[in-house]
């Protein structure tokens, strides 16, 4: 369980300020008067108190508030800047950041949840004593600010009177993370008192690279609070590692609605993005897929996109599921975007008037970047993440080092996206999400789509998420189980969390069309796993639409569907006038490639996942009573016609 408020509270013990009358002493004292006037618009007390403790702890040389104002929002650019963090390109509004070559994606192995004594954490998840916590924040950050300048901006994870909204602080000493911070994120500078009085809640985050050394990255840690919904970030500047408004407050928001509003609410690593059916009408989806697994593609295939990354939800009054984006940009991966995948956000990269900050990728000698995938022309040489670049370079193990890195990205405003349905985004109603899709990396076992039968077998789709490990983990190798594709999102026991998705999706509080259709994705199959000797997938990146187009239809029971064991899977006829859709065959060979059932690799992977939960405490009993219904089902099916199953036999068995 969690318990909030419990513990000593470190910025509180280390910062030693405790009173709202010491915190504006400290406060008056270390900011200009401009400064001042800005911070006096915020009187919320755990707020001073949290950032006059800030200050005493990292002693920096002066205070700056971001309001959000565009004076404001300008001097963090300029800061950023003057400090050598960015760079300004060619394009007007583009600037490149890098990060050190040890810094470049999530520090898995340096990332801790801070526990009480008997607090249990995810066994995905690591975990560090309060008090060997503490020591460190002793040790590390204070004066980690000296002769910087500290900036706070205070932001809104969502639309301002949204439901599931939680207001936060973000404080750093890094003008390129604030700068993100703009670019990711509402700033409520002017509703931060009223959103916390409406929430109840807020999260803070205290982050600084200090001397941004090498040598400084094996100190660097990332540390969440559960209990007192805090973060703190040294020695690094990967903004993963240290926008913490991200993955470290999506941690906190998994808590809250997982302990705080069970069956209520749900904190979700998904896109949300709407598709246009027949007659105009939309239909909203959220996805759930580990970081580098196509969640960005799949969300900008949608006519009205929303979001990218992550996804607020709860159950609305009339009894339908509603989804807020808790950011206003992405923060999106670089590799492979190209123009034929990615026409909208090509047209941003390499179009004008679009504010991009670009990280870890080619600058070539005009100032242009470059990335690995985007279909274009590559310079001979250049400056990337590990220095000056040239064809052929080699890393000290002897390895090619490619133009960008795999983890390179991009971050600009949502609302500079063509498809970007921004209305939608700012509505503190959010939008009725109708379709709820799982996918990972997945070779050789399912079909490209497949919807659950009832919603517990939908939560028993996004359990079963596996995928191959993505360059957006450093130390994370091989092939990985990837429950709900949040898993490394999750604090708690992951029983609490499967709990909360039975609980919610399953509400005798949703209505019978306010309850929507969780299904399966999967883009990754190979030629190599369905017995052609041809190389690479199966399908490419423009036939997710025809995926979703295909559930959008079957959401609003317009087409018919193969009933199977683990689920329904599309007839060949209303996926080939999807194809023709996007100008593409689709011969029936293919489909029978994709959708045969290869019913050992299915029942393996059913096993794997019930070895795997069985070691697991307290799992809600469902899970492994529809994997037991799943692979009785299938084994029925290979008494009768063997390993593969065809989908014409498919077929005569639904008849």
């Amino acid at each position: 369980m969690l318990e909030l408020n419990k513990g000593v509270e470190i910025l509180t013990e280390v910062g030693g300020i405790k009173s709202l009358e010491t915190a504006k002493q400290v406060i008056a004292d270390k900011l200009d008067s401009d400064n001042n006037r800005k911070l006096a618009v915020i009187t919320n007390q755990d707020a001073l108190i949290k950032v006059a403790n800030s200050i005493v702890i990292c002693e920096p040389e002066a205070v700056f508030v971001d309001s959000g104002s565009p004076e404001d929002i300008q001097w963090v650019r300029e800061y950023s800047l003057k400090k050598g963090e960015e760079k300004k390109l060619a394009k007007d509004g583009h600037t490149i950041h890098f990060d050190l070559p040890q810094d470049q994606a999530r520090l898995v192995n340096q990332t801790y949840y801070i526990v009480n004594e008997d607090e249990k954490v995810s066994a995905l998840a690591k975990s560090i004593a309060r008090n060997d916590a503490l020591e460190y924040v002793k040790e590390h950050m204070r004066g980690i600010m000296h002769g910087m300048t500290m900036i706070i901006g205070f932001f809104g994870r969502g639309p301002a009177g949204a439901q599931a909204t939680i207001p936060a602080i973000e404080i750093s000493s890094s003008g390129y993370v604030l700068h993100s911070g703009e670019l990711l994120y509402r700033n409520i500078y002017d509703q931060f008192d009223a959103e916390v009085e409406r929430k109840g809640i807020f999260f803070t985050n205290l982050h600084s690279e200090g001397l941004n050394r090498p040598e400084d990255v094996p100190n660097a840690r990332i540390f969440m609070d559960r209990s007192w919904q805090t973060t703190f970030s040294t020695f690094c500047t990967y903004a993963g590692n240290t926008l913490l408004l991200k993955k470290g407050n999506h941690r906190f928001a998994v808590d809250y609605s997982t302990y705080l509003r069970r069956g209520e609410e749900l904190s979700e690593h998904m896109f949300i993005t709407g598709m246009t059916g027949p007659g105009g009408r939309k239909t909203y989806f959220t996805g759930a897929a580990p970081s580098g697994c196509g969640k960005t593609t799949t969300a900008m295939v949608g006519s009205d996109f929303v979001g990218d990354d992550l996804a607020q939800m709860w159950i609305a009054d009339d009894g339908t599921v509603r989804a807020v984006n808790p950011e206003n940009g992405i923060f999106g991966i670089v590799a492979d975007v190209n123009r034929e995948g990615d026409p909208y956000l090509m047209e941003c990269l390499r179009g004008d008037g679009t504010e991009v900050i670009w990280s870890n990728v080619l600058i070539d000698d005009q100032n242009v970047p470059h990335w690995e995938g985007n279909g274009e022309t590559h310079p001979d040489q250049g400056v990337n993440f590990q220095g000056d670049w040239h064809t052929g370079k080699k890393d000290q193990d002897g390895n090619l080092v490619p133009i960008s890195h795999k983890n390179a990205r991009c971050t600009l405003l949502n609302s500079a996206i063509a498809n970007h349905n921004t209305n939608a985004n700012a509505d503190p109603a959010g939008v009725q999400v109708k379709v709820v899709t799982y996918s990972g990396r997945d070779a050789d076992t399912m079909p490209p789509v497949w919807v659950a039968k009832n919603t517990d077998e939908g939560v028993a789709i996004g359990a079963s998420i596996v995928s191959a490990a993505t360059a957006t983990e450093v130390g994370a190798t091989g092939v990985r189980r990837q429950p709900w594709a949040n898993a490394p999102f999750i604090p708690g026991a992951l029983a609490d969390y499967m709990d909360s998705q039975f609980r919610f999706y399953g509400s005798d509080k949703l209505t019978e069309d306010g309850r929507p259709i969780l299904a399966g994705l999967n883009y990754f199959l190979t030629h190599e796993s369905r017995g052609s000797d041809k190389p690479g997938l199966l399908g490419e990146k423009r036939d997710v639409k025809v995926w979703l187009g295909w559930l959008e239809l079957f959401a609003h029971n317009e087409v018919s569907a193969i009933k199977t064991p683990i689920g329904f899977i599309p007839h060949y006829s209303d996926l080939k006038k999807l194809f023709t859709g996007i100008d593409k065959d689709y011969p029936r060979e293919l489909y029978d490639m994709q959708f045969a059932f290869y019913l050992d690799k299915i029942i393996d992977r059913i096993e794997l996942q019930t070895e795997a939960y069985g070691k697991e405490e307290n799992l809600p009993s469902q899970l492994f009573q529809i994997y037991a219904n799943w692979k009785s089902g299938l084994e029925a099916l290979k008494k009768k016609y063997g390993s593969l199953v065809t989908t014409q036999q498919l077929e005569e068995e639904s008849a």
